[in-house]
């Protein structure tokens, strides 16, 4: 029975990524610095920095962009893409591994995304995640945090933080150039926090405000969707995240279950701004209600 889940699972996500249009899909860059930029296209937000020698990418969306990813890189630079860092495990950050990784780059990531990505996934009513190849994998991992040096004046650096989104995910933070990503910590809708991946709210408070000791007026923030934001907008997003699981801790310690939580309009004054369809009201009250301590 495990074996049949696991099947249906698998063709339940290939059909999905099959159904897509990626003709349509345009990747587009803005430049945040002199040697950094921000890539959109279709799922997570890519960042892209250029040291003295190479080209680092920040996430790499899915696999059948990956020409188009380079594209627009080859048209911002001549510096070969040697290094892609992954923010966190889920595909439509690290699709592209292979792909670039059979180009020549070398992929980083934690080493929890390594081992996520090594074995099928569980992802509820998403289906079952299967293992990615070898060639997909890391094949630099790092436990707590990496630096590079991109030339002799910048660096970029590697956090992992806390269990939050998942249990593996990273910031990257060029503190000469005042930039950070912080993957999908920080998002233009309700944070999804992926329970399945070893997310937890606690983790997610704790992370945002983490970012927010190291940002100031000036950083330029990229999520891990929708637009570059300032510390201002991560302030505010931080607040509604702190005070919603503040709201639902409160709840669940006077006994109320899940259901009753979810009636009590905990999160009405947000929900026309982060209710992205993808993570509503209800999906994010049932996160925080379960990993909440």
């Amino acid at each position: 029975m495990k074996v049949l889940k696991l099947l249906l699972g698998i063709l339940c996500i290939s059909s999905l990524n099959a159904q897509r249009n990626w003709d349509n899909v345009e990747i587009r860059s803005e430049q945040l610095k002199d040697q950094i930029y921000v890539l959109y296209g279709a799922g997570g937000n890519m960042g892209l920095a250029l040291g003295q020698e190479y080209a680092y990418l920040i996430d790499d969306q899915f696999g059948p962009l990956s020409e188009k990813i380079l594209t627009e890189i080859r048209s911002l630079t001549d510096k070969p893409l040697k290094f892609v860092v992954n923010t966190h495990w889920h595909g439509d950050h690290t699709g592209g591994n292979a792909n670039l990784a059979r180009e020549g780059a070398i992929v980083i990531s934690h080493r929890q995304v390594r081992e996520r990505m090594s074995t099928p996934q569980d992802r509820g009513e998403r289906g079952i995640v299967p293992g990615s190849p070898h060639i997909a994998l890391a094949q630099l991992t790092f436990n707590e945090e990496m630096t590079i040096h991109l030339d002799s004046l910048n660096s970029m650096h590697l956090m992992y933080v806390k269990p939050s989104h998942t249990d593996g995910d990273t910031y990257v933070y060029f503190p000469e150039a005042n930039v950070i990503h912080m993957g999908d910590n920080f998002i233009s809708g309700y944070p999804y926090i992926d329970l399945g991946s070893g997310g937890d709210i606690d983790g997610l408070v704790s992370n945002l405000g983490m970012a927010l000791a190291i940002v100031d007026e000036e950083t330029r923030i990229i999520p891990g969707h929708g637009p570059v934001s300032s510390k201002k907008e991560l302030q505010v997003y931080t607040d509604m995240v702190r005070l919603i699981r503040d709201r639902v801790k409160a709840a669940k310690d006077a006994g109320k279950t899940l259901e009753e939580v979810q009636s009590m309009g905990l999160t009405a004054e947000w929900d026309d701004a982060y209710d992205s369809g993808f993570i509503n009201s209800e999906r994010l009250l049932q996160a925080v209600y379960a990993s909440v301590d």
